[in-house]
């Protein structure tokens, strides 16, 4: 039977997993695969894994367990080899790997930062601020400017959203990188201009969330930042 692997840790990890369920209906149950001084924990793999949210809180119930008494590998959900003896190979094959990512995390959780700003404050700022869309608008509502000055100030505008969201973007991530070890920037989705985590030691977790508010602040209500955590650190296992 294929075997689910939900991470990895160091063997001296106290692995407490009583009481917690693994993925599939009925739950598989939990164990751990041991090679030289890691650790996999894992269960047995349900024929058809599908990320349903029962099997996606199983999953995520495991690191937050393993993540409450030490340092955990997370792996993403959904990962499977064929056999616990195949689990074992990959631990010891990828032992050093494995040991630096351990230690690169240790003593740390991620923080993940999504955000948005209001569109038409943000189209307002452009037209007050860029004499060229402020132009290009007034040519447009006298009626003075030609059928393709609609296009030209959609493609203006279009370039000044992006150049001021990059910009922004940027400075957020450098007002908090100080206080976070490592950073890890994905591509933004819906109307967010910011999607970013950050890999924080434990014991500046009070200091980052109050810079992360201190700079909702002072950013306005335009803004909407959106801080998750403490979680399991994906984004840098």
């Amino acid at each position: 039977m294929a075997v689910y692997v939900y991470s990895i840790v160091a063997s001296t990890h106290p692995q407490r997993l009583d009481g917690l369920d693994g993925v599939g209906d009925p739950p598989g149950e939990l164990r751990t695969v041991s090679a030289g001084w890691l650790s996999a924990v894992v269960s047995d793999a349900p024929d058809e894994l599908q990320p349903k949210r029962r099997d996606l809180l199983a999953h995520q119930s495991v690191q937050l367990r393993l993540m409450a008494d030490g340092t955990v590998l997370p792996l993403r959900f959904g990962f499977t080899a064929t056999s616990d003896d195949a689990v074992r190979a990959v631990l010891e094959d990828g032992a050093d790997d494995f040991s630096d990512r351990l230690r690169a995390l240790e003593g740390c959780v991620e923080y993940h930062l999504k955000a948005a700003q209001d569109e038409n404050a943000l189209l307002r700022r452009i037209l007050i601020e860029s004499d060229d869309a402020r132009g290009l608008n007034e040519q447009i509502k006298s009626g003075s400017g030609g059928p393709d000055l609609p296009v030209a100030l959609g493609e203006l505008v279009a370039q000044e959203v992006r150049a001021r969201e990059e910009r922004l973007a940027a400075s957020v991530i450098e007002s908090l990188r100080g206080l976070a070890r490592e950073e890890f920037v994905s591509q933004p989705t819906g109307n967010d201009f910011l999607n970013v985590s950050f890999l924080v030691d434990r014991d500046h977790e009070d200091r980052f969330r109050s810079a992360e508010k201190e700079l909702a602040d002072e950013l306005g209500d335009d803004f909407d930042l959106r801080l998750h955590g403490p979680l399991p650190a994906y984004s840098f296992a």
